[in-house]
């Protein structure tokens, strides 16, 4: 059996319980999320979330098929961005439509997208998120009061 002085060993156990406390001490407090607003200058592109499933990318208004377009314009260029950040606008928060684009895109172009879920950074998932192809538009429901359509076909009985 192997014995030590009894200086050696309390050394040994004030350092160990020194450093232990030194640990708590600097954890303390450091669970915080990421935020943001402090990691807004991080991302390659920022890019807002707008009504109906469009998007608004350096103040124009785009489809998800159009900014489709400019991600696959940029990858021609080799100015594909690798980090992307989705925010709200003034005008609409972002919504399931908008992170099912986003998926489909991250899949086509293999950018990273993460966007602002209640002031948290989150990065979606597009296995999660059940990307959606793009599309320009909705069709809209037909109104009670509108005509039916009519048939401009030759021999067509009316």
């Amino acid at each position: 059996m192997i014995r030590f002085s009894t200086l050696l060993t309390r050394a040994a156990v004030a350092i160990m319980l020194g450093s232990t406390l030194l640990l708590a001490g600097c954890h303390f407090g450091g669970t915080k999320g990421v935020t943001t607003a402090s990691m807004q200058g991080q991302f390659d592109a920022t890019i807002q979330a707008y009504k109906e499933g469009q998007f608004v990318v350096d103040g124009a208004v785009l489809s998800a098929v159009d900014l489709g377009s400019h991600f696959a314009y940029l990858k021609d260029q080799g100015k594909l961005p690798k980090t992307v950040l989705l925010q709200n606008s003034d005008d609409s928060k972002i919504r399931k439509i908008h992170l099912q684009y986003m998926a489909r895109m991250q899949l086509d172009y293999g950018f990273r997208t993460y966007y602002d879920n209640k002031g948290t950074l989150m990065e979606i998932n597009p296995q999660d998120t059940k990307a959606r192809a793009l599309q320009d538009h909705h069709e809209r429901a037909p109104t009670p009061d509108a005509p039916p359509p009519q048939d401009h076909t030759p021999g067509a009985q009316y």
